[in-house]
């Protein structure tokens, strides 16, 4: 960076690179590692769990007086009020990590008061090392990022996830995926989210959408997509996306165009998710609904990704 780091920052990426280290060293023997089901296809290893605590340990040793929101512990430690809050997921993209694919890596990210302010996303199977700071840009290690010039969604390559959760409703992404597919170059899936939208502000795609993400998947790579230059919101383009469990991100251009090939899907969680378990279907009908899954079969939390 061609400025100073802010100092919330440097501790951020001080404990991105010891979390680093712990995956890196695990991945030399992937076999032996203990792996549990969250879910369905939903997976922690024993490396998400001690990541997680190098991170938090990092960050507390510095900011004692700091919330934390991570994955796999929630918000067990950190201070309870704090206006600073560090939302981290220390592997995102475990299954890929778990089958040896080399695409998953660490994200933190600091909220102040409601507002993502420094944010660092580590691959640490290329040691690329992407940051942002509030007002102050975003970097590939020593590289100023910039989304593409792309302004046609016709032109652009864009970046999404499966569902893969027991309870995802994949009939709806797939009406979201032929919404998408034809108006575009071509969709790219690779298993982590964090990663998927720094490349956006990398400009190496042009844009990104996914339903079904939690804050931690998404926190620091929004920071990353506004910094470069991008837009990030939800479906039907608002800033409220981070609890929304939908985003859209992508050039300013090619955002709107994909803002409007999404709005008709915009909060399928919540209408996925009903409040009470469906009552005993009636006698079949010509316009009967197809069942409705109850709320215990689908699984609000869990890293995107399996991640």
């Amino acid at each position: 960076m061609s400025q100073a780091i802010h100092p919330m920052l440097n501790i951020a990426v001080k404990a991105a690179r010891n979390a680093g280290a712990i995956i890196n060293r695990a991945s030399l023997d992937v076999d032996l590692l203990k792996v549990t089901a969250k879910s369905t296809n939903d997976f922690v290893t024993e490396v998400d769990h001690a990541a997680e605590a190098a991170i938090i340990d990092t960050i507390l040793t510095a900011y004692p007086g700091h919330g934390i929101l991570a994955e796999e512990s929630g918000r067990q430690r950190g201070a309870r009020h704090s206006d600073y809050v560090w939302i981290i997921d220390p592997l995102d993209g475990t299954t890929n990590f778990i089958h040896g694919l080399p695409v998953y890596c660490i994200s933190i990210a600091l909220e102040y008061r409601g507002k993502i302010e420094q944010a660092v996303v580590y691959d640490p199977t290329r040691n690329d090392l992407f940051m942002a700071s509030k007002g102050r840009g975003a970097f590939l290690n020593d590289k100023r990022l910039r989304v593409s010039k792309r302004t046609r969604l016709s032109d652009s390559l864009i970046g999404t996830g499966f569902p893969f959760r027991k309870g995802d409703n994949f009939q709806r992404y797939l009406k979201m995926f032929e919404a998408v597919a034809p108006h575009c170059a071509g969709l790219r899936r690779p298993g982590s989210a964090a990663l998927d939208l720094c490349y956006v502000a990398a400009g190496w795609y042009d844009g990104f959408f996914e339903t079904g993400l939690n804050p931690w998947d998404i926190a620091a790579g929004s920071l990353m997509i506004t910094e470069a230059g991008g837009l990030i919101g939800n479906f039907t383009g608002e800033a409220d996306f981070l609890h929304q469990r939908e985003v859209v991100a992508g050039t300013p251009k090619v955002y709107g165009q994909l803002v409007q090939l999404l709005s008709p899907f915009t909060r399928v969680i919540k209408e996925d998710e009903p409040a009470a378990p469906p009552a005993p279907a009636p006698a079949a009908t010509p316009e009967r609904k197809p069942v409705r899954l109850r709320k215990k079969d689908v699984q609000p939390e869990g890293d995107e990704e399996a991640d």
